[in-house]
C-alpha cells in the first residue's frame, strides 16, 4: 500500500488499483478509484465549476506496532505509519496507513467510514472474512469491472432521498433499492443522512444499494471506476446547498408553471383542446397550461402535428396564448421503422443499439419502434431541429418528455448500447441527457426560464429544467399515499420540481362515487405541489372505433372526460375552490421557487428540513413543508373527516381552516372534511389559506 499527496489530492495505490481523494466544492470531498492505468474522465453528475477552497492536508504519525508485543518485544518490533487527513471546510477525509477511509465533520464527529472485515486492516475487527470495503472485480475478457463499495451501518441513522420509489416509507434505512429506472421509478442516487452528511453515488451504472443493518453496500454490475461525493453540513439545507452547487441548480420556474395545468389522456384534435380552454374561460376558471398528449403525431419519430387533427397549430397556440394559456406537447423518444426519420437516424448511429436479438426492441405499441440515443450529442441536436421546426417555430415553448427511463419492452440492460457506453454502465443517465437536448435547444433560442415535464430523472437533471412526475401510477388511496414520499424523496435527492397525475393515471372512473372522493382529496393536495397538474387515463377506456388516417396509420380516439367539471357538482365546487386558492398563493409560490433556484432547497420537503433540531420531525412521512411557512397534511384515507398531524417544536402554528393556534412539539387532531386539506401556517408568516 502506497499513500502520498499531489497538491490537495491524496492518492492511495494498491497494486493496479488507484484511489483519488479530492476536495470538491464547499465542504465536499470526491473519491474515485480505478483498476485501469488512467482514471476515467467522466464527471457524470459533478458538472459544475468548482469554487476555490481552502483545503489542506495534514499528516499525523501513528503507532503501528501490533498490540500483542509487550516490553522488550515492543521496542524490537515498534514502528510507525502516517495518517493523512484532507480538510475542506466542514468535512475531513482521513486515510489510515493501510488505506482505510473515514469521514468526519468540523467538530471531529464521525459521519461515516468504510466497512473493512480483514485481519490486515489496523484498528478493525480481526475477523477472517477477507471482505474489502471497495472492490473492483475485473469482468473477464473486458476492460470493465464489477464494483462493490461498502460502508459501516449505524443503527440510529436515517436516510432520505434516493429518488422516486413506489414505497410507503420516507426513511430509506433498511431498504434495498435497485439503481435503475422504470416507469414510476426514478433512481437519483443522492441522500441526506441524519448524521449530518450528504452522499452522491456518482455512477449511472445499473446496480443496487442495500442500506442494511450490518452494512451499507453499493453495487454496480459493470463500470470503469468507483466515484462518489460526500459533503457535510450543520443542517439539511446546508447539505442541499453544497450538493446543488456541484451538480447544478434548477432555473427559475416560469410564471406559467406556478398555476394550473390541464391534461388528460388524451385530446385528439385541435378543436378539442381549444374547446376545453374556452370552457374554462367561460366559467371564469384559471388555467396556465394545457397539455397535448401522445399520438398527436401520425407515427412515433416524426415529431410533428398530424395535419388531419391539428390543421393549424400556429392559430391554436395563438388563441390559447391570447387566453393566457401556454401549450405543452408530448415528445416520445421512440422511432417507428416507418417514420420519416428512422432511416436517417439509423444510418448515423442515432439510435440505441442492441448487442443481440431483435433490433426493433421497443414496446411495439402502435408500431415496431426503437429509442433514440439521447446520450449522443448529434442525436440531441437532430431531434431538437425537428422539434424547433415543427413545434417551437409554431409557438410551443414547453415540452413533455415522456418515456424517459427509457421504458423498454423488457429491461435487459446488458443488451443495450449507447453512444456513452454499454447499457449496464450508462443507462441511468438517459433521462438527464434527454432533458439536456431540449434545454440546450431552448437556451440557444434565447429562452431563460426553461421547464420540461419529464417522466424520470437522474442526478443533475434539475439544471436542465426537469419537472419530474411519478409516472403511470394507480388511481387509489394507496398510490396517493405513496406519492407523498415519492415527491419528498425526489426533493431530498436534489430535484426541486416534482408532480404527479392528480387522481392517479389509471383505474379511475369519473362516475364512481369512491373515485370522486379520491380525486377531490388528491386535487386539494395538488394545490400544494410544486406543479398543479390534472392528468389521467379515466376508465372505462373504450376505443370507439378504429380510425385510419390519410397516411394509412391507426389513430387513437379521445379519452374519457378529465376536466374539473367531469366529477359531479360537489367535486366541481371543491376543485374550483383550489383553483382560485392556487392563484391566491402565487406570490408565495413565486418566492419559494426563486429560493429553490438560488439555493437548491426542495420546494416540498420533510418537516426535519426546516426543523432539524426536533427529533420527532425526522419520523414524519405523511406531512411536509411547502416552502418554509406552510405545513401540509394530505388526507390519504377514505371516509374520514379528521387526521392526526404533528406540529414541529420551536414555534406556534395556525390551523388555516379553523383559525386555532397550537404550540409546536405536539400531535393535534386536524379538521378535514372533504373540501379541506389540513394546512398549518407557521408563526410569523402572513398567509391566509381558507
Amino acid at each position: 500500500m502506497l499513500t502520498y499527496t499531489e497538491g490537495t489530492r491524496i492518492i492511495v495505490r494498491d497494486g493496479a488499483d488507484i484511489l483519488w481523494i479530492d476536495p470538491w466544492g464547499k465542504d465536499g470531498v470526491r473519491v474515485r478509484m480505478t483498476g485501469q492505468p488512467q482514471m476515467d474522465e467522466n464527471d457524470w453528475a459533478l458538472t459544475e465549476p468548482i469554487e476555490n477552497t481552502s483545503a489542506e492536508i495534514r499528516e499525523t504519525e501513528v503507532d503501528m506496532t501490533d498490540p500483542w508485543y509487550k516490553g522488550e518485544e515492543w521496542s524490537q518490533y515498534h514502528y510507525t505509519g502516517k495518517v493523512l487527513e484532507l480538510i475542506n471546510g466542514k468535512i475531513r477525509a482521513r486515510v489510515s496507513e493501510e488505506g482505510w477511509l473515514s469521514f468526519y465533520n468540523q467538530k471531529g464527529e464521525l459521519l461515516t467510514q468504510e466497512y473493512w472485515r480483514n485481519r490486515d486492516r489496523i484498528c478493525r475487527y480481526a475477523v477472517p472474512l477477507k471482505m474489502p470495503a471497495r472492490a473492483l472485480r475485473p469482468i473477464p475478457g473486458t476492460s470493465d469491472f464489477e464494483l462493490f463499495a461498502r460502508f459501516e451501518s449505524f443503527a440510529e441513522e436515517k436516510i432520505y432521498g434516493m429518488g422516486q420509489y413506489q414505497v410507503n416509507t420516507l426513511n430509506k434505512k433498511g431498504m434495498s433499492l435497485d439503481l435503475e429506472h422504470r416507469n414510476s421509478q426514478a433512481s437519483v442516487p443522492f441522500y441526506v443522512s441524519s448524521r449530518g452528511y450528504g452522499f452522491l453515488w456518482n455512477n449511472p451504472a445499473v446496480g443496487t444499494v442495500h442500506f442494511a443493518q450490518n452494512k451499507t453496500e453499493w453495487h454496480a454490475r459493470s463500470t470503469k471506476k468507483m466515484d462518489y461525493y460526500i459533503t457535510a453540513g450543520d443542517t439539511p439545507a446546508e447539505i442541499e446547498y453544497n450538493y446543488s452547487s456541484v451538480t447544478g441548480r434548477t432555473p427559475m420556474m416560469p410564471e406559467c408553471g406556478m398555476g394550473f395545468w390541464q391534461c388528460k389522456l388524451r385530446y385528439r384534435t385541435q378543436e378539442e383542446v381549444l374547446e376545453v380552454a374556452r370552457e374554462h374561460k367561460r366559467r371564469g376558471l384559471p388555467m396556465d397550461v394545457i397539455v397535448i398528449d401522445f399520438f398527436h403525431w401520425s407515427l412515433q419519430g416524426n415529431w410533428e402535428f398530424d395535419p388531419e387533427d391539428f390543421p393549424n397549430p400556429e392559430a391554436m397556440v395563438k388563441e390559447l396564448r391570447d387566453m393566457g394559456i401556454e401549450t405543452v406537447v408530448s415528445i416520445w423518444p421512440t422511432v417507428d421503422e416507418r417514420s420519416k426519420n428512422y432511416g436517417y437516424m439509423r444510418q448515423r448511429g442515432m439510435l440505441i443499439r442492441t448487442d443481440r436479438g431483435n433490433s426493433l426492441y421497443g414496446s411495439n405499441w402502435m408500431g415496431a419502434n426503437v429509442y433514440y440515443d439521447a446520450t449522443n450529442p448529434d442525436t440531441q441536436r437532430f431531434v431538437w431541429e425537428q422539434a424547433k421546426k415543427n413545434y417551437y417555430d409554431k409557438g410551443i415553448r414547453i415540452f413533455w418528455l415522456d418515456e424517459a427511463e427509457p421504458e423498454y419492452g423488457n429491461y435487459e440492460f446488458d443488451n443495450f448500447r449507447y453512444y456513452a457506453g454499454p447499457g449496464l454502465q450508462v443507462t441511468n443517465i438517459y433521462p438527464k441527457e434527454y432533458a439536456r437536448g431540449f434545454y440546450d435547444g431552448l437556451k440557444a433560442e434565447g429562452e431563460t426560464e426553461i421547464i420540461s415535464l419529464v417522466r424520470c430523472a437522474w442526478a443533475g437533471s434539475q439544471k436542465f429544467g426537469a419537472l419530474t412526475w411519478s409516472g403511470d401510477i394507480h388511481s387509489s388511496f394507496r398510490a396517493f399515499r405513496e406519492q407523498i414520499q415519492a415527491g419528498l424523496s425526489m426533493g431530498m435527492a436534489g430535484i426541486p420540481w416534482w408532480t404527479c397525475d392528480i387522481g392517479g393515471f389509471i383505474g379511475g372512473d369519473p362516475e364512481d362515487e369512491d373515485f370522486r372522493e379520491l380525486i377531490a382529496r388528491w386535487f386539494a393536495w395538488g394545490c400544494f405541489l410544486p406543479v398543479f397538474r390534472l392528468h389521467g387515463q379515466r376508465a372505462p377506456w373504450i376505443e370507439k372505433k378504429v380510425t385510419i388516417g390519410a397516411g394509412g396509420f391507426q389513430k387513437l380516439s379521445s379519452g374519457m372526460p378529465n376536466e374539473v367539471w367531469s366529477y359531479g357538482e360537489e367535486d366541481y365546487e371543491i376543485m374550483k375552490k383550489y383553483l382560485f386558492l392556487r392563484e391566491k398563493l402565487r406570490p408565495y409560490i413565486r418566492k419559494i421557487m426563486r429560493k429553490a433556484s438560488e439555493t437548491g432547497e426542495p420546494v416540498m420537503r420533510p418537516l426535519f428540513f426546516d426543523f432539524p433540531e426536533d427529533s420527532a420531525a425526522w419520523d414524519v412521512d405523511d406531512a411536509y413543508m411547502f416552502g418554509e411557512a406552510l405545513l401540509v397534511a394530505p388526507v390519504t384515507e377514505a371516509k374520514v373527516v379528521s387526521r392526526k398531524v404533528y406540529l414541529p417544536a420551536g414555534c406556534k402554528w395556525k390551523e388555516s381552516a379553523t383559525g386555532k393556534i397550537f404550540e409546536g412539539g405536539q400531535m393535534v387532531d386536524a379538521y378535514a372534511p372533504l373540501d379541506i386539506i389540513p394546512v398549518f401556517v407557521r408563526e410569523g408568516a402572513d398567509l391566509e389559506i381558507y
